[in-house]
């Protein structure tokens, strides 16, 4: 299959869409010229809104022996406005035979092709008319996809090293169109009955369950599907393979079923359960019943993205799916857990209510998020999925302190935009917003709302302000009365005229977040907001203002307090004089406070004398916060160092995962700077800080989920950091498991500290190659991998010729090892120069604009801290052109992130020494 012209395709720059009437034709200079010289029809990205489909009849039959497929289309069709021209989507097939099915009778149609656009233009020598229904018909062939999106192959290797071969489906957002001709835009929904032709040694599965099988001469057979309910095209999907599956029914009588390779089927009873679980929840919470009779989820061998919530047929990765209960740790039944959530939730948000367009995505991906939170919260409660909400909201935060950010919802057109709005911003901030709105309304009243948007929409497309009108009316519906009452505790608030919509889009409709500045004088707490940005630039930060739900406790009471903050600054009194006052409780609040004044000393001390006086969550906070206004000079660094120091007598996860998390970084910004001292100062400084709570973990699988998984994060980080009695410990487990032939059993969650020790030496590393290449266990060859990637032998180099790979790993797991290695101290160049060097390869492989292409080209270079570097990073992107990737966000984030490391490193360098030697010299003193 030709990739190359597709790149180009995917990057002309595209005029705005300004409505849905054909252009004059008058105007025919002005039109696009199709494949065959002659005007093409239509000049815009999005179609028009002349005709829409209400029904597809479609039969593929894929051959997994030539790589190709073939098909035919049936398209009902409702007429709005008078037309002879129709026009619809198809991607990179050859299409043949097209005709108009009209009352009149059958008429051939003449075909235009215009693949900037993806369009086709089906012309017919009579009018269609207003009102009246057709149906077109269209045959079509093409090549399976070598990528992971449209139709596309995947295979694997069995243990007997047989490579085996089959097809799945990938149409998020824009590739249902190279399957087959279709109106490929969420809201052109359509009912669909598909019929798939395969060989009697592979099996077919689809959104809706089989019908019949019909067998076709020549030995191929024929599967009927039932007809879906109204979807979008992207939800589509289809897979052929030998797959085998397990089944189990909720109770509400919907049938699961998960589908694997028949060697890893045994990997599947925990995804089983938890989807029976997890379907139920959601059709107890939405007060809606899950609409089909099936749910299928299928683990495919590969798979670009994390899951995909095809409506009835979700698909996942392998690694999403799979559990094995002696081998899969706690974060892996975490992640698993989460990810059926997030997919099951998409059944509700997404599929039965859909965006009218992707500048909207967040409805749907920031809900799909946010539901993996609260669902676990009530379904798996021994997960503690609270410990981990945080995280997201920094995450978002860290994209969204840049000026290359983008707003919530924001106008796309091209393939590539609408790719790159599959971020952190649609995700996490979306999550987090969403969060901090239901913290405002209260549970109750935010519960009474969705379920309300989702039974008002259903089968339709929103845009945002219709969930804002959702919200706003909780109090009318019967209700209301407990929605008013739940409102109560909201002060300096008219709760009759609360308006959702207006608070909500400050949020939605502008990039970033408010950075709060909190000054207390006596009673009175002085407020500001400004938009905190990393810049050296201010005015930059000037022209934003938000409506922002403020929550704060104090030294006197931890009661929690509202404020609705709507103005740039405001003041508040307290009934008293207090010690400390502590904003944004829990961070239910998608901002950052800064304490001026006395107030971050007040906070320092606390920290060190009582930190339990606050939540771990509020602790976790407070080191972002602190860290993060060092980076905009708000805070000396000295400041944020000595509020570190309390972090020895912390155990919380989230606490201490991002104390490790603001301070890590400080030395791998010095790795890039040969600068060894400084920088083996600053690591001990970190192992110093945590020493009492590595000593305290045990070898084991005992403890929370939380426990759990901070156990293994701290023993990795010990053996990485060389604490010799982590490193000597995990010498002798691997040399055990390496005697036994890898059949001895490690305790799980210390594995990955074992495996890291044991790749260091050549003999080592060697072994837990060869185990690598045989295991079936996915969590487990997940944990070599990334052992093998930090590896300081320098002849192990992981990130051989592109060629390679499939041979040894999965395409799909190459971005996670290139930045892996880039986290390398000795292999960071060695990313970076295989990142340019396979660029185009890559980009061909996992699309422009993927999330998969931004994440590597922003892990791979955020902790660069030099000129030189920049100079390097700035003069390969700048030699892109378009249709290369040059206009992608990520890479004008790249540059921001690069140049904050040195601004970063120029102001603070200094200090960091002098405090580094401060403390040295007073923990020497205290010594003697």
């Amino acid at each position: 299959m030709l990739v190359a012209p597709v790149l180009l395709l995917l990057l002309v720059p595209f005029p705005p869409s300004s409505g849905a009437q054909l252009p004059n034709q008058g105007q025919a200079k002005d039109l696009p010229i199709a494949t065959n010289g002659q005007p093409f029809p239509w000049d815009r990205m999005r179609l028009p809104k002349t005709i829409s489909p209400l029904h597809y009849d479609l039969t593929i039959h894929p051959n997994l022996t030539t790589l190709d497929f073939t098909g035919v289309a049936r398209i009902e069709l409702d007429v709005h406005e008078d037309t002879s021209i129709i026009i619809l989507h198809a991607k990179q097939m050859q299409i043949s035979n097209v005709l108009l099915l009209a009352p009149e009778g059958i008429r051939p149609l003449h075909v235009l092709e215009y693949p900037h656009f993806h369009q086709l233009a089906l012309l017919s020598d009579s009018v269609l008319t207003k009102g009246r229904k057709y149906e077109v018909q269209l045959e079509f062939a093409a090549n399976l996809s070598d990528s992971y999106h449209g139709f596309y192959k995947s295979s694997y290797r069995t243990s007997s090293g047989e490579v085996r071969v089959m097809a799945s489906t990938q149409f998020e957002a824009t590739f249902a169109r190279a399957a087959f001709p279709c109106f490929d835009e969420p809201a052109f929904k359509a009912n669909f009955t598909i019929r798939i032709i395969r060989e009697p040694r592979h099996i077919a599965i689809s959104n809706m369950p089989k019908v019949k099988t019909v067998e076709l001469p020549g030995g191929l057979l024929e599967d009927h599907f039932d007809t879906t309910i109204k979807m979008s095209t992207y939800l589509v999907a289809y897979i052929v393979s030998d797959f085998l599956s397990v089944s189990k029914t909720t109770q509400h009588g919907v049938k699961i079923s998960v589908y694997a390779v028949p060697e890893k089927i045994n990997q599947t009873a925990y995804a089983l359960d938890a989807a029976v679980k997890l379907l139920d929840f959601y059709d107890n919470y939405y007060d809606i019943p899950y609409q089909l009779p099936k749910h299928d989820l299928a683990a495919i061998p590969d798979f670009q993205a994390g899951a995909m919530e095809n409506w009835g047929l979700s698909t996942y990765r392998e690694t999403g799916l799979l559990f094995d209960p002696d081998r899969s740790s706690a974060s892996d039944k975490l992640g698993i857990t989460k990810v059926i959530a997030h997919e099951l939730a998409h059944q509700w948000f997404g599929n039965l209510v859909t965006m009218e367009w992707w500048n909207d995505l967040w409805l749907k991906e920031g809900f799909a998020k946010f539901m993996e939170y609260i669902s676990l919260d009530i379904s798996y409660p021994e997960l503690h999925v609270d410990d981990f909400f945080l995280g997201k909201c920094f995450d978002a935060m860290e994209v969204d302190s840049l000026s290359s950010s983008h707003p919530v919802s924001t106008p796309v057109e091209n393939p590539m935009q609408i790719q790159e709005m599959f971020d952190d911003v649609s995700y996490d901030k979306g999550a987090c917003i969403l969060n901090m709105l239901r913290d405002f309304l209260t549970p109750e009243a935010f519960e009474i709302g969705i379920i309300q948007y989702l039974k008002r929409y259903s089968y339709q497309n929103t845009v945002s302000s219709h969930l804002w009108e959702s919200l706003t009316n909780v109090s009318d519906v019967s209700v209301g009365t407990v929605v008013i009452l739940c409102l109560s505790f909201v002060p300096l608030i008219n709760r009759s005229a609360l308006d959702v919509r207006a608070i909500m889009d400050t949020w939605t409709l502008q990039e970033g977040f408010p950075l709060v500045t909190v000054e207390v004088r006596g009673r009175e707490v002085r407020l500001s907001q400004e938009r905190y940005l990393k810049t050296d630039d201010p005015s930059l930060t000037e022209g934003f203002l938000w409506q922002i739900p403020l929550t704060y406790m104090t030294s006197t009471s931890n009661t929690i307090q509202r404020f609705l903050l709507k103005t740039k600054t405001d003041i508040l009194y307290l009934p008293e004089e207090v010690d400390w006052v502590k904003f944004n409780v829990d961070m239910s609040g998608y901002y950052m406070v800064h304490y001026a004044g006395e107030g971050w000393n007040s906070i320092i001390r606390l920290l060190q004398h009582n930190h339990t006086a606050l939540s771990g969550n509020d602790r976790a906070n407070l080191i972002h916060n602190v860290f993060q206004l060092v980076s905009i000079g708000k805070v000396r660094l000295d400041t944020a160092l000595e509020l570190s120091l309390y972090l020895s007598r912390e155990t919380e996860i989230m606490a201490v995962t991002q104390g490790f998390g603001e301070l890590v970084p400080l030395y791998k910004l010095m790795e890039k700077r040969d600068m060894a001292a400084l920088e083996n100062q600053m690591k001990g400084y970190i192992v110093d800080l945590f020493r009492g709570l590595i000593d305290r973990q045990e070898w084991t699988d005992s403890g929370s989920v939380s426990e759990r998984v901070l156990r293994s994060y701290l023993l990795l980080f010990a053996c990485v950091r060389n604490y010799a009695p982590c490193v000597t410990k995990a010498t002798q487990l691997f040399n055990k498991w390496k005697d036994s032939d890898g059949t001895l059993s490690l305790p799980v969650d210390i594995t990955m500290a074992v495996f890291v020790i044991g790749a260091r030496t050549p003999e080592g590393w060697d072994f837990l190659f060869e185990k690598y290449r045989h295991s079936m266990q996915m969590s487990v060859k997940s944990r070599m991998k990334t052992a093998m990637t930090v590896t300081s032998l320098q002849d192990k180099k992981w990130l051989f010729p592109l060629a390679s790979y499939g041979e040894v790993m999965k395409t799909q797991d190459l971005p996670g090892v290139v930045v892996s290695v880039s986290k390398n101290p000795h292999g960071y160049k060695l990313a970076w120069d295989f990142l340019r060097a396979n660029w185009h390869t890559l980009i061909k492989k996992f699309d422009l604009g993927s999330s998969t292409i931004s994440h590597m080209v922003t892990q791979v270079t955020n902790q660069y801290s030099t000129r030189e570097m920049l100079d390097e990073v700035r003069s390969f992107f700048g030699s892109l052109t378009e249709e290369t990737g040059s206009e992608m966000r990520c890479i004008q984030q790249t540059y921001e992130t690069i140049e904050d490391n040195i601004r970063w490193m120029d102001t603070n360098l200094p200090l960091l020494q002098a405090w580094l030697n401060k403390r040295s010299h007073k923990v020497a003193h205290e010594d003697l």
